[in-house]
């Protein structure tokens, strides 16, 4: 039994945000996936919640004018990654959708809650780092768009204002036109499983030197992280393999692993050096680089 005090559905996008304007204290609802299991658990006893399912576009994916692409808080994994849009513009996130639970969870997960739950095992999280992506936050007053690093706070912790809403997700142009993509989500079994490391790597490379990369890691802190010092040193250098690992072995750097019982400390900083050798390699081939010996 769910201990729910009130249910708000909202048909409109401006009825919420006056509804969580004047009640901020209210659980956003959007797939359910995570909501509903925390108040199965017993730690959101009485909660008040507002459902966004019923509000319409809130979950379509376009094309901007300036060549933005716009994916709707409440787009669920499995639209994400059937839409044709982001399999031919950004498949990065095709793969990171696709890797999100099982059939049934994609269908009803959205990117928004995956967000907005703050889990650093977010498996959409360190793809959209790569991208560059941008969040637009709205509340019935004002709105605001502030990169994706700004947005986590700690574990589980996000930089949601009072009654403010997620409401996009925004890829700029600059974060993947000319580049290739690759996202490799480390599980501990294959079936359904939360990420013991998510790494995204997007490259763009000219006459076969990096123009631009930039590696997103996921479970390698206490909050998805950006892996700078290995992006600055490879800007400019030549793709060879020994450039590559050097770049693996940098974005170890800004983790801060620990050990629990997924894995240990050593093990996870073990995982992303792999694991990023091989993102950047594919993302390499994928931009239509080569990895000179």
């Amino acid at each position: 039994m769910f201990d729910i005090c009130e249910l708000h559905e909202p048909a409109t996008l401006e009825e919420a945000k006056r509804i969580l304007g004047e009640a901020p204290d209210l659980k956003v609802i959007a797939g359910g996936t995570d909501v509903l299991i925390r108040m199965q658990h017993g730690s959101l006893q009485g909660a008040g919640l507002l459902s966004l399912r019923s509000v319409p576009g809130l979950d379509e994916i376009r094309l901007l004018g300036d060549g933005t692409i716009s994916v709707g808080a409440m787009a669920p994994f499995t639209r994400i990654f059937q839409n044709d849009l982001v399999r031919e513009q950004v498949p990065i996130l095709a793969e990171a959708a696709v890797s999100m639970g099982g059939p049934q969870v994609r269908n009803m997960a959205t990117i928004g809650g995956n967000i907005c739950n703050g889990a650093v095992s977010a498996d959409s999280a360190s793809t959209l780092f790569a991208l560059d992506a941008l969040l637009k936050l709205e509340t019935s007053t004002d709105e605001r768009i502030i990169p994706m690093g700004d947005f986590y706070a700690g574990p589980g912790k996000v930089n949601l204002r009072p009654g403010e809403l997620l409401t996009a997700i925004l890829i700029p142009r600059e974060g993947y036109e000319g580049m290739g993509g690759h996202y490799i989500k480390y599980a501990m079994r294959k079936a359904m499983d939360i990420a013991t490391l998510g790494v995204a790597a997007m490259a763009k490379v000219r006459e076969n030197r990096f123009a631009d990369l930039r590696i997103g890691l996921g479970v390698a802190a206490p909050v998805p992280i950006r892996c700078f010092e290995a992006e600055a040193f490879a800007k400019g250098r030549e793709v060879t393999l020994e450039c590559i690992q050097e770049i693996a072995a940098l974005a170890v750097k800004p983790s801060r692993a620990r050990t629990s019982w997924r894995a240990s400390k050593d093990y996870r900083e073990h995982l992303i050096e792999v694991l990023a050798q091989r993102a950047v390699a594919e993302a390499v081939k994928r931009g239509g680089g080569c990895c000179a010996d």
